[in-house]
């Protein structure tokens, strides 16, 4: 089931690329992409199973990614200082990605969704739950974590890849997306070159922007603690998280869970960082039972 091609929404001033799988009429699925991921992370493959199981399946660029807008007035955010807590130099927090987000929602005709969010996609999904509940049916948070800085920390050799130098050239581009996918990737299944070195020259010709991703890293860094305001969310969530998740550790799942009255959590052994094809049918599978399980 083909998409139906890229459009834009305007979101106060923020005009945000989305495209859709399936029916409208079907039931309204939301993907919410991580950290430098642009919507092409969910393989069309992936969202046409959604369809065919009668989703009708949104995804989208987030601020400063692909063919949404960057902010690029807004210069580069020293990560060092940010870090060390100067703030001065960031633009904004997942609170704002979190008002895009909903704000699509609302562009849309939407009166509510079934949000799944990916690594930094998941705090911003929490983030629309806890901030827009109106706005969420469900909630799947997949390796992701809470914001408290004692949960879901990067191995050392994943530190490393996320803070490499960028990228100059598209051969660069790729070879950087292959070294990082090989550090944070799921060990315990298949490594998909092919499908990596595609994805990682599509990205870069969609937009490959380094300092948008430093923009959307400094928002991420300068958040809150979401751990005592997921106590307030009232909707079904569901917490999928890899055992051998080397960027977001899997205690970061685990806190997701415990924070969200009912929630249930998912750890999947071999898993990482990524969503590789294998698991595919799985995925598919516990989020539609679990999207059927709220609506029912």
């Amino acid at each position: 089931m083909q998409s139906t091609g890229i459009t834009t929404a305007t979101v106060g001033d923020i005009e945000l690329a989305y495209e859709t799988f399936g029916d409208p009429g079907g039931t309204p699925l939301l993907l919410v992409s991580g950290l430098g991921s642009q919507m092409i992370s969910y393989a069309d493959e992936l969202c046409a199973g959604f369809a065919e199981r009668g989703m009708f399946v949104i995804r989208f660029d987030n601020r400063d990614v692909g063919l949404s807008t960057h902010l690029h007035s807004a210069g580069i955010p020293r990560l060092g200082d940010v870090r060390r807590g100067d703030r001065s130099t960031v633009h904004y927090e997942l609170a704002d990605m979190a008002a895009d987000t909903a704000g699509l929602i609302e562009a849309l005709g939407l009166d509510s969704v079934h949000l799944v969010g990916v690594s930094m996609g998941g705090m911003i999904a929490q983030r629309v739950a806890i901030t827009y509940p109106e706005r969420v049916r469900s909630l799947t948070s997949i390796m992701s974590t809470t914001g408290d800085r004692s949960v879901g920390g990067a191995s050392p050799e994943a530190q490393a890849v996320l803070y490499a130098p960028p990228a100059t050239d598209r051969e660069g581009a790729i070879a950087r997306q292959l070294e990082t996918s090989r550090v944070i990737g799921s060990p315990g299944f298949p490594f998909d070159e092919e499908a990596v070195r595609a994805r990682a020259g599509l990205a870069y010709d969609r937009g490959h922007d380094p300092a948008g991703v430093a923009r959307q890293m400094a928002a991420i860094v300068t958040s809150p603690d979401r751990t005592a305001d997921l106590g307030k969310v009232a909707v079904p969530t569901l917490v999928i998280h890899g055992s051998d998740d080397a960027l977001v550790n899997v205690s970061g799942g685990r806190a997701t869970a415990a924070a969200v009255p009912g929630s249930e959590l998912v750890v999947i052994d071999g898993m990482g960082h990524d969503l590789p094809r294998a698991l595919w049918p799985e995925l598919t599978e516990r989020i539609t039972a679990h999207i059927k399980r709220a609506e029912g």
